[in-house]
Parts: C-alpha cells; sequence; structure tokens
C-alpha cells in the first residue's frame, strides 16, 4: 500500500459542534496532539460541520474554547488560517462536489437509484439466505435504459463509492497487520440523494487535500478504513492525494458496566469536570493513561514530560475503562504539584459568587493567602475549597445535623468548656500552641487528641472533616473561634 510520501508528520483532529465536549473527543485530541509535538509535526484542527440539523454555531464556539482550556495550540484551522483554508468543512462544498463528479467520470463512483425499501427488502433476504447483507452492487451497471425508467419514475440517485474487487491489508499503528475481504466491505454511498457529501467522503477528501500522514482515531471508525483506502487509491489515479496515510485506531473508552462511554453519560461531559475545577494537567494525564502510559510504575507525569515520550506504537489496543476515583486522585496530585500562588489564582472562580455563599465584602484576602497552603494539601479538586474555607468568611459555621449529632457526644460541654480555657491562654501566633491547649483539654477528660479536637472542629467550622484544624483557628483568630465555642455551648445547654 502506497504511504504520503512527506516524511514531516501532519495530523488533524476533526470534531463535529454538535453538543458539549466530552473526554472520548479530548482523548483523541490529546493524542493527535502530542504525536505532532513529539514529531515536531503539524496539527490540523478541522471542523466536521456538513450536519446542518445536527450542528450549532455554539457548539462550535465550544469546542474552541475547550482546546483553549485544554492547552491544545494548533497550526493551522480556525483562527490561524493556513495553506488548506477553509478548514470549516460546511465552506468547502464546492470541493466535495468538483471531487464526487471526477469520481463518477472517472468511472470510481456511480448513481444508485435504489429506495430505502429495496434495500431493506434485499438486506433481508441476504440475511435469510446466510449471505452478507451489505449493498449488493444493484445499480452498479445500470444500462441507459435502466436509468431512464428511474428517473421518469423520480427516483433521485445517491453518488455510491465502487468498492475494488480485491482483499485490502494495511497495517494499524495500534492494532498491526489488518485484513478485510471484498464481500465484508461493500459498496456505499458518498453523496446524499440532496446533493449533500457524506462523512465518507469528505474526511479521505479533506486528509489528501490537506496532506494529512497520520490519521489517528476512535476505534468504532476501524470498519470504515478499507473503503477510506480504497478512496484514497482512486484519489491518487486522479491525481487529487498524494499517497495514502498511516492509521491508528484508539481503544475504546469504556463507562458503568462493560458499555462504551458516550455523549449522553453524565461522566462523560468536558464541561462537568471543568465545573468542578479538574485542572487541565489532571484531566490530560488522567485521559492519557486510558490506552497509553509513561511507565509501568508512573501515572503522575507533566503533559512535556508526555509528548517527551509518546509513541502511538505504544497504546494499548484493549478498551480502557473511565474511573472517576483514579481521576480525581490524579488531579489531586496535579494541585499539590502547583506553585501556591498559582493555586490561589486558580481557586478564584470558586471564592465568589455563584459558588461563594458569603457575601461579597466578607471575603478576607488576608485570611484566603494564609489558609491557601493548608487547602492546597487537601483537595482533589478545585471546586472543593468553597466548603473548606466557608467557615472563615460567614458570620457563622454553616451546621451539618448529621455532624453535629456526631461530634457532640455526651460530655462534649465539658471538654469545650476547657478547650476554651485553654485556648484563651495559648499562644495564638503558633499553630503548635493552639494543638497543646486543645491535647492538654482532652488529657483532663480522659481523651486522645482525636476525640477531643472533633467538637471543637464541629463548633468552629460546622463539619467532622476540613482542613488542617489548628492552622484554621490561627487564620480564624482568637475572637472569632471563642465566640464560635461559646455559641455551640449555649447550643448544647438548649
Amino acid at each position: 500500500m502506497a504511504s504520503a510520501p512527506s516524511s514531516a508528520v501532519r495530523v488533524r483532529f476533526c470534531p463535529s459542534p454538535t453538543g458539549n465536549p466530552h473526554v472520548g473527543l479530548v482523548r483523541t485530541a490529546l493524542f493527535n496532539w502530542a504525536f505532532a509535538r513529539h514529531h515536531q509535526g503539524t496539527l490540523v484542527f478541522r471542523i466536521e460541520d456538513t450536519d446542518a440539523a445536527r450542528d450549532s454555531e455554539e457548539s462550535y464556539q465550544q469546542l474552541l474554547e475547550a482546546m483553549r482550556w485544554l492547552g491544545f495550540d494548533w497550526d493551522e484551522g480556525p483562527e490561524v488560517g493556513g495553506p488548506h483554508a477553509p478548514y470549516r468543512q460546511s465552506q468547502r462544498m464546492d470541493v466535495y462536489a468538483d471531487v464526487a463528479r471526477k469520481l463518477l467520470d472517472g468511472g470510481y463512483a456511480y448513481h444508485c437509484y435504489c429506495s430505502q425499501e429495496e434495500l431493506d427488502s434485499r438486506r433481508e433476504a441476504a440475511r435469510a439466505a446466510g449471505r452478507p447483507s451489505g449493498y449488493d452492487g444493484h445499480c452498479r451497471d445500470l444500462t441507459a435504459e435502466q436509468v431512464e425508467r428511474y428517473r421518469a419514475e423520480g427516483r433521485a440517485p445517491i453518488v455510491r463509492f465502487r468498492m475494488p474487487d480485491e482483499t485490502i491489508t494495511f497495517t494499524d499503528l495500534v492494532r498491526g497487520e489488518l485484513t478485510f475481504t471484498p464481500e465484508n466491505v461493500p459498496d456505499y454511498g458518498i453523496v446524499r440523494a440532496n446533493g449533500a457529501p457524506l462523512y465518507t467522503l469528505v474526511n479521505p477528501v479533506d486528509d489528501a487535500l490537506m496532506e494529512i500522514t497520520h490519521v489517528l482515531r476512535g476505534e468504532d471508525l476501524l470498519s470504515s478504513t478499507p473503503r477510506q483506502i480504497a478512496l484514497y487509491k482512486a484519489l491518487m489515479e486522479l491525481g487529487i492525494a498524494k499517497g495514502i496515510p498511516e492509521f491508528g485506531h484508539l481503544p475504546y473508552v469504556m463507562g458503568e458496566g462493560n458499555k462504551k462511554l458516550s455523549k449522553r453519560d453524565p461522566q462523560s461531559s468536558l464541561n462537568l469536570y471543568r465545573e468542578r475545577g479538574f485542572l487541565p494537567e489532571g484531566l490530560l494525564n488522567y485521559l492519557s493513561l486510558l490506552g497509553w502510559s509513561l511507565s509501568a510504575d508512573q501515572d503522575i507525569f507533566t503533559i512535556e514530560e508526555m509528548v517527551a515520550a509518546f509513541d502511538v506504537k505504544d497504546v494499548n489496543p484493549n478498551p480502557a475503562r473511565f474511573d472517576l476515583k483514579k481521576c480525581e486522585a490524579i488531579n489531586a496530585d496535579h494541585i499539590r504539584m502547583l506553585d501556591v500562588k498559582d493555586f490561589t489564582e486558580r481557586c478564584r472562580p470558586w471564592l465568589k459568587a455563584p459558588f461563594a455563599p458569603w457575601a461579597p465584602e466578607a471575603f478576607d484576602e488576608d485570611k484566603w493567602q494564609a489558609i491557601a497552603p493548608h487547602a492546597q494539601t487537601r483537595v482533589k479538586v478545585l471546586s472543593e475549597i468553597t466548603d473548606n474555607v466557608d467557615f472563615l468568611f460567614l458570620p457563622e459555621p454553616v451546621f451539618d445535623e448529621a455532624s453535629w449529632n456526631k461530634a457532640m457526644k455526651e460530655g462534649s460541654d465539658a471538654l469545650l468548656r476547657t478547650a476554651r480555657e485553654k485556648l484563651e491562654s495559648a499562644d495564638w501566633t503558633s499553630a503548635d500552641s493552639l494543638k497543646e491547649a486543645v491535647l492538654a483539654a482532652g488529657e483532663a477528660h480522659g481523651l486522645k487528641l482525636g476525640k477531643a479536637q472533633a467538637p471543637v472542629r464541629v463548633a468552629v467550622t460546622g463539619r467532622t472533616v476540613g482542613l488542617p484544624l489548628f492552622e484554621s483557628l490561627q487564620v480564624l483568630g482568637k475572637d472569632k473561634t471563642l465566640a464560635r465555642i461559646d455559641a455551640a455551648l449555649e447550643r448544647l445547654a438548649a
């Protein structure tokens, strides 16, 4: 099989602007981007927007924003331009019409007048007889009289590509050598009856004209590859294509059960991860593990390390299961890797409306800067910061009744009174001094530190778990801490 002649790597990422971007799409974009950057090649960002009924400008803008948020740059495409513009397929219809005419004139394609009912009937008969149920070539060699009769009936034909009667073998970059026999790859449609070109035509044509050298895409498109290879050969004979790209089909991303993660699965939406405060670095690190790894014993790495090591031939062809908990854990590691100043800035959206429950004027920048290093060690996603620091900016803590009942056991009032006494005389410039105060209060009541600090934490923050307690008390300040312990004692007395 002839291959694309250029030694320079040229790959493409060509999503459809339908709905919200999803993680499977992001994984495909990541592997293409990393492959291009590893080889100092070219990434072509192309938009498949030929389906006017499903495509939308809103989704198109979301795609652009998603690429920017993820940190993917592209060398040719929307907002960048390039030698093969335009890069939106809806603006290239004249190109596809011209290629379709050349395929018809060269005998590589033909008009098919079969109605859907006729196709369904013949497929049923083929299945019943145990034969392949693909298109049976009924209109391959129509006579002029047959064509005239169909036209007289008012039938509008589609354009169907004429598959060669030969076995097609190619080497998939991920799966090795694959072979498809003619009976399993029938003639297929490339232009609808209304003249609109189909994906089966537009993508190979654009890949040929844009001189794409490698096509890395989802496993669900594997069955269309022998069709496209046959079309590339026709385009080469017509002088339209210079060669055939190499193909690599990426493994499925699995969701719950053993089903492929689909756009409709809630956990597939990229917007969900952005809203929860995943870092692009953390999300991309995890998505890269869905089919690839830097090494057997290293799950955490930077995008730069991935680019330096990425080889599509190392991609595992087996389906990869999306594990949200592992994704969160990896994101947490990337949060820890941030410079503290960077972390404080990335948290900003969750420190104000509509996420923050406190009044804007209640936010205290000094308190935030003081607590941020401690918060950075605890949160898995940035959105968790809101609940973790709300006790600093609300006039009083928001009590979780379950947490209150869990922490305030019999004798908690006596413990809190002792803790208040010890804290009042502690050194508030030292978190260790506050810890010693609560430890001493616990010992006075026969309790270890873990048991002793639980009522104090709930009294001051409203929760049984959260940021390091004694650093939190220090940032909140002596007056507010003691006032909240007093309020908790009043509540216990009531």
